[in-house]
């Protein structure tokens, strides 16, 4: 994983990144779901040998869940990730929302990040969150006939965008 590793160096505690993963139904198609909670591992990782922060929440159906609070990221196994389960629709505006009303209490003098992990499979377009310093689009699409939703959504909020297959 080279993810954080392609950012500029900052002061040691100085970066929160918070994850928006998408667990809609949609995401349960050729393991996707499965394959974004590895990337999120793997990210995770990453920020616990940098000593960075940590969010996560997960958005499906209706709801958006704050799986983790944003903390000092720690080592990570499989046991705490595995129940994330796929249902539903794709609420994407209030999964952003809440992203952003989470980054704008965690400001100060952190560098802000949003991961959202989503298959794009969503008719809304929300506004980049203005709380985000930095936001990357990890695209999980499979679809034979893609729609390039998160690709457009990326292109509009000016944000880093990675296919997973690349990730």
């Amino acid at each position: 994983m080279e993810h954080l590793r392609h950012r500029p160096r900052e002061a040691r505690s100085g970066v929160l990144h918070c994850f928006l993963l998408d667990c809609s139904a949609s995401m349960r198609d050729d393991g996707n779901l499965a394959r974004a909670k590895g990337l999120l591992l793997a990210l995770m990782q990453e920020a616990y040998q940098r000593r960075d922060h940590v969010a996560l929440l997960c958005f499906a159906g209706e709801i958006v869940e704050l799986r983790l609070p944003p903390r000092r990221a720690s080592a990570w196994n499989d046991d705490w990730i595995a129940p994330i389960a796929a249902g539903g629709g794709t609420p994407l505006a209030l999964g952003v929302r809440r992203a952003d009303q989470l980054l704008a209490k965690s400001g100060g003098t952190r560098r802000r990040w949003l991961w959202l992990l989503t298959d794009g499979r969503s008719s809304e377009s929300p506004q980049r969150p203005e709380s985000a310093d930095e936001v990357c689009v990890v695209d999980f699409e499979a679809a034979r006939l893609p729609l390039h939703r998160a690709r457009r959504l990326a292109d509009s909020w000016d944000a880093r965008y990675v296919p997973a297959d690349s990730a």
